[in-house]
């Protein structure tokens, strides 16, 4: 079966209500006519026979009282007829109501009661319904006669006959103004509908480029400008994963250029000397644990970026640990004759997992030491700030362009990319400490000037519960 379209919904959504705005025209029309304008007669109708018959309460009936009814039944919409006995009103009102005879034994026994009857049904006769009542005269000895007054009902369409065509007018402005503003609703809904239609057939190729005009501030303006902020993040993520994958390919590419070139040259015994081809086989060894970290380091990134990744956590002394970390580079050190400026506050403990924690120390100190000058100052900085641990690392040497520090710690980003074969980094270690970080609850923040480079890190401080 076909789906329908939201135009057909909307479509049948009017049809709908017109046929609902039918039903209830009628059903108020009904209304107004038997609750409103049958109760009025009926209201009429009664007082018009009390009043009457209450004129008569003394005495018999005089020909000149019936010559004032006969004259009442000219000027009034009301026909009267007044008798002396039951029997006689047969002959005055020789019709049926409903079929049935005008009075019954049940209605005699109310009205030789004083109570009037109300009688109402349809007239053959008239061809109409009729509302009536029969009211007894009551005198001095009892009763002296019966006063019958009816009216025929006018039928529906004469009763509203005065106001038919207002109603009309009035329900071709309602439906004329009901088609207009449906009509602007269906622009404004389908309009920007369609154009999301053949925007998300572009995106679907591959184009992010298109933006949604935002006209409105409704369901469907919100709609756009939801789509509008997709097709951006889809444009970024496009950029970054073709630049994502250049990376990778570059990264790849070099080393084994290297590993294919000097296998080659192995192989072909092109070299002078034993020790040549020692240094062909350190450099194929060199590149291949280049691209094992490259792996292992894609591998753990993605790892740890996964939302179900665990932390082994555990009460960490930190400035043991970084004091650890920073004896391994005491060689490092040494070699670029650096100096270290240390201050630890040593009674600071976090709760983290401590091979983590420990890899966040390993890269940044490597950064910090592979990209200082010679015979610099590398000062490391543990602190307490607040409820926060303060772990600041500050080195000396080529500073990273303003421009650039927004983008540390992106996957395969560089400030310098020609320094990358010196320093043998595969461009994902800050992206690594970040994603630690960040399971940890903490902060990682990057400030650096010409000829200076500060990296700070905060972790909550393990709050020990009273005893």
């Amino acid at each position: 079966m076909k789906s329908i379209t939201l135009s057909q919904k909307v479509l049948w959504l009017i049809l709908a209500c017109i046929i609902f705005t039918i039903i209830f025209s009628f059903f108020f029309l009904h209304f107004l006519y038997k609750d409103l304008y049958l109760n009025s007669i009926r209201d009429s109708v009664i007082y018009q026979g009390e009043r009457t018959a209450s004129h008569y309460h003394y005495g018999a009936l005089s020909e000149e009282i019936i010559e004032k009814i006969h004259w009442y039944n000219v000027v009034s919409e009301y026909d009267i007829i007044v008798v002396d006995n039951l029997d006689e009103l047969s002959t005055y009102f020789p019709y049926k109501i409903d079929y049935q005879a005008l009075v019954n034994k049940r209605d005699r026994k109310l009205l030789e009661q004083g109570q009037y009857v109300m009688k109402e049904g349809y007239v053959k006769e008239f061809k109409r319904e009729i509302i009536g009542a029969i009211f007894p005269i009551m005198g001095e000895k009892g009763l002296i006669g019966f006063v019958y007054i009816y009216v025929p009902l006018a039928a529906l369409q004469e009763v509203f006959q005065g106001s038919l065509p207002i109603l009309v007018i009035t329900g071709t402005l309602f439906f004329l103004m009901l088609f207009l503003i449906v009509n602007r609703i269906r622009q404004s809904m389908f309009q920007p509908l369609t154009e999301i239609q053949q925007f998300s057939k572009e995106v679907s190729k591959g184009n992010y480029t298109n933006r949604l005009p935002i006209q409105t501030n409704d369901e469907i303006g919100q709609l756009a400008q939801a789509f509008n902020k997709m097709t951006s993040s889809l444009e970024e993520q496009d950029i970054r994963k073709k630049e994502f994958l250049s990376n990778v390919v570059h990264e790849l590419r070099t080393p084994l250029t290297y590993i294919g070139g000097y296998t080659q040259a192995l192989k072909q015994q092109i070299y002078t000397s034993p020790e040549e081809a020692e240094h062909y086989l350190q450099t194929i060894e060199k590149e291949t644990d280049r691209l094992k970290k490259l792996i292992h380091d894609l591998v753990d990134l993605d790892h740890l970026q996964e939302n179900m990744y665990m932390l082994n956590k555990e009460p960490i002394v930190i400035a043991q640990l970084l004091l650890d970390t920073l004896h391994l580079f005491d060689i490092h050190i040494n070699d670029k004759k650096m100096e270290t400026d240390v201050h630890f506050q040593e009674d600071l403990i976090i709760n983290g997992d401590p091979n983590r924690i420990q890899q966040v120390m390993y890269n940044l100190l490597d950064n910090a030491i592979k990209y200082s000058s010679e015979k610099s100052v590398l000062k490391v900085v543990l602190t307490q700030e607040g409820d926060e641990m303060l772990l600041q690392i500050t080195n000396q040497g080529i500073g990273i362009p303003a421009e650039d520090l927004p983008r540390i710690g992106e996957r395969f980003f560089r400030t310098d990319k020609a320094r990358t074969r010196a320093t043998g980094g595969t461009g994902l270690g800050l992206s690594i400490v970040k994603e630690i970080i960040r399971l940890h609850d903490g902060s990682f923040l990057i400030n650096s000037s010409i000829k200076e480079t500060t990296v700070t890190i905060r972790l909550p401080l393990l709050v020990e519960p009273f005893v």
